[in-house]
């Protein structure tokens, strides 16, 4: 597989309207053989919106992960000196999404 044993950060910011889209996509990573290591967002993480509970999203994303998720700025420094990522998905980083 593609992604066999790399290690993907999948980090989801607060632009609620794009977690439709963008959840789906770590199912993917891991059917392609990487290993998600899910992170929010202080607001992402806690706040409920038009576009669903974050309850919900914290939820869904821990099942398909089966991971907790890292959202605290303690939490998320170890990442980067401790290498634990190979790759870094940052969702949304574009414009596309609005489309």
């Amino acid at each position: 597989m593609l992604l066999e044993g790399k290690k993907v950060g999948f980090a989801l910011t607060g632009s609620f309207c794009t977690f439709e889209k963008a959840i789906p996509q770590i199912s993917k990573l891991i059917e392609e053989g990487a290993e998600v290591l899910p992170i929010m967002s202080f607001n992402s993480y806690n706040l409920d919106t038009k576009f669903g509970k974050a309850a919900d999203f914290v939820k869904e994303i821990e099942e398909i992960t089966k991971k907790k998720i890292i959202h605290t700025i303690e939490g998320a420094e170890p990442i980067g000196p401790q290498r634990l990522t190979d790759i870094m998905v940052i969702a949304p980083c574009s414009r596309e999404y609005y489309r």
